[in-house]
């Protein structure tokens, strides 16, 4: 790469994470070169300035983990740096940035502090009227709308109000019916009891059928029918002078004075949602206005395709404005009054498996540091281990993100060991690339070769230190020779060369150049 681009972000954001990875790796002597950038003279180790004599531990490639007892320089030129013991800790290795440097990164500190944490699960959600307080006007007779009373939808209407005028020949017969049936039982309870009787229980029967139709009062050709509830029209199907039968739906009625959100909730939060919890609303509709509400069901479905269940919320909406199918977010407070260790979430540098923050130890020192993570608020995330209160951390950590394919490249060194011994304890598999062998050391047992991108490892082209299994491997082949190699895992951090060979003159030999900078 060019100076030029050697001396940008790209340079601090590796070498801060190199020194974050030592922590995983200070045990080990190889490593996999994460991506080659140049040597800000900006950095160094702390401690490099021309006060008294300390006490150089080792010195290490700038760039990787591989180290030497003595200086020297690595396939690219650049000098191993010394660490000093001093600078030396249990848990990583303190690197110091230039104030100048830390001024154009516009690097930001904060503290770690005692306070509670403001967790709080996020669903989405729709509102939904309330199954329990709806109604449907659905005459179980035959008939003719002979008068609207309600005449639109959207109408409000109260309990009790009619609705409309309806005229029935089949309730006209059955109240005649009703009617000649208790004359006759009336007449002929002196005379003919037997027939009194008869015609006793057929008034009955009528007006069974009568209460099963919904009729009530006097039964007539012509009804009344009335609302059953107070609410909004939703739905009208009557028209005056249309025509009806049994079970025709002419009215839907809702009472929005209380209405449902559906909300989802991920399977991953359900552990901490429960009925008669309480809920934060708030809509599109009414940007800066929240509604409260709470849990009333938690529904004992999951969603297979969105990993999701519904709950319900109720709430009131006395004002109406809760519409039906509008889209709602909910916040569910779910964090104790408990003070926790927290650091601005901001601070926390993730690749996926470990997290780490960088502490901040003055005169632009900062030291990586492993934490375990707790509860998440909403701007700030709970430590469980790692750092304490009062301890100072970066949390614009923006000049370590050039791009992601190089946060990635960097953090990929700060593994566990124990992790990655589990992962690669049994790992046989081999891959292949080509490239060009760049040097070999026998006496250490590695090559560095430039080579093509392994997909199958998400590596970019790059150069990479291997170790090799077998020095006749490499006896006969000189440096700058077009090779094709295969290589396997080995240790936390490290790659064998099991087989190498030139390249077959006449065969095409992939372009192989070191990974760009951006």
């Amino acid at each position: 790469m060019s100076t030029a681009v050697r001396s940008t972000t790209i340079a601090l954001a590796v070498v801060l994470a190199a020194g974050a990875g030592y922590w995983a790796a200070r045990s080990r002597h190889t490593a996999t070169s994460v991506e080659h950038a140049g040597h800000d003279p900006a950095i160094a180790p702390a401690g490099t300035g021309t006060g008294g004599k300390r006490g150089i531990l080792y010195y290490r490639n700038p760039m990787g983990f591989d180290t030497s007892p003595v200086p020297k320089k690595d396939a690219m030129g650049m000098d191993y740096i010394p660490v000093y013991a001093d600078e030396k800790a249990d848990d990583g290795e303190v690197v110091a940035v230039s104030a100048a440097r830390v001024q154009t990164m516009g690097v930001r500190i904060a503290e770690v502090e005692l306070r509670t944490v403001d967790a709080a699960i996020r669903a989405s959600g729709r509102i939904a009227i309330d199954e329990r307080n709806q109604a449907v006007i659905a005459p179980r007779f035959e008939g003719w709308i002979e008068r609207l009373h309600v005449q639109a939808v959207g109408d409000r209407v109260e309990k009790g109000q009619p609705l409309f005028t309806t005229y029935s020949p089949e309730l006209q017969s059955t109240g005649e019916e009703l009617r000649v049936a208790e004359r006759l039982a009336s007449q002929s309870a002196a005379s003919d009891p037997l027939a009194s009787e008869s015609a006793r229980r057929l008034a009955d029967a009528t007006r069974i059928r009568l209460r099963n139709l919904e009729v009530a009062g006097q039964v007539g050709a012509r009804q009344v029918l009335h609302a059953p509830l107070s609410g909004v029209v939703l739905e009208k199907e009557a028209v005056q002078g249309r025509r009806f039968m049994p079970g025709d739906v002419l009215f839907r009625i809702a009472d929005l004075s209380k209405v449902w959100i559906i909300a989802d909730i991920h399977e991953a939060d359900l552990a901490h949602v429960h009925a008669g919890q309480g809920a934060q609303i708030t809509l599109d509709a009414f940007p800066g206005r929240s509604f409260n509400g709470r849990i009333g069901y938690l529904y004992p479905t999951l969603n297979a395709d969105t990993r999701t269940t519904p709950a319900r919320i109720e709430l009131d909406n006395p004002e109406g404005l809760l519409r039906p199918g509008m889209f709602a977010s909910i916040t569910l407070a779910v964090g104790d009054v408990t003070p926790k260790t927290v650091v601005p979430t901001s601070a926390i540098i993730d690749d996926g498996r470990h997290q780490i923050v960088l502490r901040a130890l003055g005169d632009g020192r900062f030291k990586p540091r492993p934490v375990t993570l707790g509860q998440r608020g909403r701007d700030v995330v709970e430590v469980l281990q790692g750092v304490s209160p009062g301890d100072r951390v970066v949390v614009s950590a923006n000049f370590l993100i050039d791009s992601e394919s190089q946060l990635r490249a960097a953090l990929a060194d700060m593994i566990d060991p124990t992790a990655e011994s589990h992962a690669y304890g049994s790992n046989t598999h081999s891959y292949e690339a080509e490239g060009t062998l760049v040097a070999v050391d026998l006496q250490a047992g590695r090559v560095t070769l430039t080579h093509d991108g392994v997909p199958a490892l998400q590596w970019p082209a790059m150069s990479t230190d291997f170790k090799f299994s077998d020095p006749d491997l490499v006896k006969n082949i000189g440096t700058g020779t077009a090779v094709r190699f295969a290589f396997r895992a080995g240790k936390p951090g490290e790659y064998i060369v099991t087989r190498i060979e030139p390249v077959a003159t006449g065969m095409p030999v992939p372009a192989t150049r070191g990974h760009q900078g951006h």
